[in-house]
């Protein structure tokens, strides 16, 4: 496999092969974010990426059984070359069940019903959207590019595709709105009704537009007991219909898991005994990115 820089993918995707279809973020402006701050973005040849996908079967084409395709929102590829990626790999891939990627809303959005169905049929079974916030304030602070209306239509198309969506949001990215933060957070996981929902905790990270506010004084990670207040105010707010409930990323202090609604008391429980000192967290030492 032929990878161009340092490449990410979520924590459920740590057994899944890893194609690298883009290079880069098409959007690359989010105040938080170094990911992908040292890479120009491009497209790359589909003709490359079907290379790369049969030298992975060369080597553990029997072995696959989730294909992750990168960089940041590899979602911007037209339709067309999706679809050659797809049934390439189903050919490749006798034991492939799940073909997930990154996505922004924008990049649904654009993408006509009839083309995400046929990416659905063809195998894209799982977008990972992080629109971090509900909050239409802290999403222009941080410059995100959609706003939540526009994650909400993203999930609406997925979902009528037969998508399935992951959630990500941000603890603490909101600064000195972390209230109105958490409580859109809430309504727009509600609004979007994912199979899976994920928690990270923002972490300021040299070079970065808000590593710079911070050191202006316009920008602070709030305390770890209002970071739990946040992520309290998520879980008892937010309605999914049945969504998967994580916080295993490394950069979280509570490590928990669940769904909701099913597990809502116990989680909440989880959290109010950690803020009252009843349950350790994750030591500064052992959080990272």
């Amino acid at each position: 496999m032929r990878y161009e820089g340092k490449v990410y993918r979520p924590p459920s995707e740590a057994d899944s092969l890893l194609v690298q279809a883009t290079i880069g973020c098409s959007w690359n402006h989010c105040t938080y974010c170094d990911m992908y701050r040292d890479k120009a973005f491009r497209v790359r040849p589909i003709a490359e990426t079907l290379e790369d996908l049969e030298s992975a079967a060369a080597a553990f084409g029997d072995e696959v059984e989730k294909l992750f395709v990168m960089d940041g929102d590899a979602l911007v590829l037209e339709a067309d070359d999706w679809i050659a990626l797809l049934g390439r790999a189903r050919a490749l891939f006798p034991r492939l069940r799940r073909v997930s990627t990154y996505a922004m809303a924008r990049n649904v959005n654009a993408k006509s019903a009839e083309d995400l169905a046929r990416l659905r049929e063809a195998g894209l079974s799982l977008i990972y959207v992080g629109p971090e916030s509900g909050d239409d304030e802290t999403l222009r602070r941080i410059a995100k590019g959609d706003d939540a209306a526009a994650h909400v239509e993203a999930a609406r198309r997925a979902r009528a595709a037969g998508i399935d969506l992951s959630v990500i949001l941000l603890l603490g990215i909101g600064g000195d709105r972390a209230r109105e933060h958490a409580e859109a957070s809430a309504e727009l996981v509600t609004a979007m009704d994912p199979a899976f929902v994920s928690a990270l905790t923002v972490t300021v990270v040299p070079g970065t537009p808000l590593a710079m506010l911070a050191q202006r004084g316009r920008f602070a990670v709030p305390p770890v007991d209002a970071l739990l207040g946040e992520l309290r105010t998520v879980v008892d707010r937010a309605r999914p219909t049945d969504a998967v409930f994580r916080t295993n990323h490394a950069s979280n202090y509570l490590a928990l898991g669940g769904r909701l609604p099913r597990d809502r008391a116990r989680i909440v429980a989880t959290i109010d005994a950690a803020i009252e000192g009843r349950v350790p967290l994750r030591p500064e030492r052992s959080r990272g990115l």
